[in-house]
């Protein structure tokens, strides 16, 4: 019996399943940067004069960047950069670089427009601007009055990742009227695979590294179980969320997708919260007359719904996940296998996704 081991928050979980249940395992693709190769890319960064980097995340690769970054400033004898952080990220980031003489502070909103602000963050999908670049992180953190001209602008209800969409041209343009830097990570689960540093205009290339490394091209699959492949993506059910959006064109109609999602800091959207309260209803979705935070994920969920069964092995509430989500909630791992195999029978395969924020599935 072969085992596979698939991330649940800051851990991994075994998945027990037998040969006969295995369809396949489908991993991210691309070739992973040696250190030196990094230091490389980021070469063209003037670190000389006062630079504050702002870390948009946290992950494994997002330390990886900040590790190299700081081994040029001391190869150059260079002042060590400030670190702005989200108070959501401070403890970690304070965990993890816990020299005492760097210093570490919380980000002002108020901050944006300094022009010594480099951003970092790891591009991925989305299912409403198809890519989850720079412009879109910075749009969805400082731009919100914008976001329901993009929720307007997108094509359906259904979750569109990895598509070249009217909705970027929104984020595109509320960043190109800053003067500011960013430094945008490709990844995979065990490393960087492509990095490139300046405005979110330029660095808006890398989309292209990440389709030809991420996209799978594959016939539908019945069963599916998916795990994000990295903590920060399943902190709370929206961020989690893009792993089945990544997924969902290669689904069957009726057939189940189970997500694993710690989701240890809770739902993650102003929307999805307002719905589970009974504070929102769905007649709203598609033209509501203000956005609310994390509107696309409800809208895409309450959707996909309707198309195939969405599973969840998460902490949150079973009010939450099974009665107001309508999903399909499991307590651990092995459930969700004795589930699948008595709900579609002991010959039933299925197929596992180890790393769903890196991977695109069509």
């Amino acid at each position: 019996m072969p085992e596979i081991w698939l991330s649940y928050g800051s851990t991994d979980v075994v998945l027990d399943v037998r040969a006969e249940n295995l369809e396949k395992q489908i991993e991210s693709g691309g070739v992973n940067l040696s250190d030196s190769e990094i230091a490389s890319k980021l070469e063209s960064l003037d670190m000389s004069k006062p630079t504050e980097f702002v870390i948009m995340e946290h992950s494994k690769t997002i330390q990886k960047i900040i590790s190299v970054l700081l081994d040029i400033c001391t190869k150059k004898s260079l002042p060590k950069p400030k670190f702005l952080v989200d108070k959501s990220n401070l403890n970690f980031v304070k965990n993890v670089l816990s020299d005492p003489t760097i210093s570490i502070s919380e980000l002002d909103a108020s901050q944006f427009s300094n022009a010594n602000l480099i951003f970092i963050g790891e591009m991925e999908f989305d299912g409403l601007f198809g890519y989850n670049t720079m412009s879109t992180k910075l749009l969805r953190r400082f731009g919100r009055d914008n976001m329901l001209e993009a929720y307007e602008k997108r094509e359906g209800n259904l979750p569109l990742p990895g598509y070249e969409l009217q909705t970027m041209q929104v984020a595109k343009k509320f960043t190109d009227s800053f003067e500011i830097s960013s430094i945008e990570i490709v990844a995979n689960k065990t490393g960087v695979i492509d990095i490139a540093a300046g405005h979110p205009s330029s660095t808006f290339s890398l989309t292209k590294s990440l389709s030809s490394s991420a996209i799978h091209e594959n016939e539908k699959h019945r069963v599916a179980i998916v795990s994000t492949g990295k903590e920060a993506s399943n902190e709370t059910l929206s961020r989690s969320l893009s792993s089945i959006w990544n997924c969902s064109s290669a689904i069957k109609e009726e057939g189940l997708v189970i997500l694993l999602a710690e989701c240890k800091t809770g739902l993650g959207s102003d929307a999805i919260q307002q719905y589970v309260e009974g504070r929102m209803s769905l007649d709203r979705l598609k033209n509501p007359s203000k956005y609310v935070d994390g509107l696309e994920d409800l809208l895409f969920l309450t959707e996909m719904r309707k198309k195939f069964g969405i599973g969840i092995v998460s902490i949150l509430p079973y009010l939450y996940t099974k009665d107001k989500l309508e999903m399909i909630p499991f307590s651990g791992a092995k459930e969700t296998m004795d589930y699948v195999l008595k709900t579609y029978g002991d010959r039933q395969k299925i197929t596992i996704i180890p790393d769903g924020s890196h991977i695109l599935l069509r």
